[in-house]
């Protein structure tokens, strides 16, 4: 099996074993992912090449983020929901603009706004984890003969 098979393999089975607090971070990166790569088409010298890296790594982010705000639960989640709803909105807006004009300014900042909420939620991902962590109970650990 060559490397490439082997890494959509793992991201396959990644994706289907994670909880959906991983999976939304999952997707933050994927996000970032494809902006930060968007960004190398603002230095290609070849018009073409520039466009399509651009374009195709910005629609990426788009489908994300929108992806992302389809799956907010606005009963649940209440304010917080409603704040990240005009959140992505404007994201998809910035990063809309930016594709159309080609002018790298609204992804850097779409990037900075989103690691920041993804920072924040794999926080809270990471301090969920530790509050269900088994406690170690000297009272009822094997004792050595």
């Amino acid at each position: 099996m060559n490397t490439a098979n082997s890494w959509k393999s793992y991201k396959k089975i990644a994706t289907q074993t994670a909880t959906p607090g991983q999976l939304i971070l999952m997707l933050f990166d994927g996000a970032l992912l494809s902006m930060e790569r968007a960004l190398t088409g603002f230095a290609c010298t070849d018009p073409r090449e520039k466009n399509e890296t651009i374009h195709n790594n910005l629609r990426r982010a788009t489908d994300i983020i929108r992806h992302l705000n389809g799956c907010l639960n606005l009963e649940a989640g209440g304010k917080l929901a409603e704040t990240l709803r005009r959140l992505y909105h404007y994201f998809d807006q910035r990063l809309t603009e930016s594709n159309f004009r080609k002018q790298r300014e609204g992804v850097d900042e779409v990037i900075g706004r989103l690691k920041e909420i993804r920072d924040a939620w794999a926080t809270m991902l990471a301090n969920q984890e530790l509050e269900l962590a088994p406690v170690y109970d000297p009272e009822n650990s094997l004792q050595p003969v």
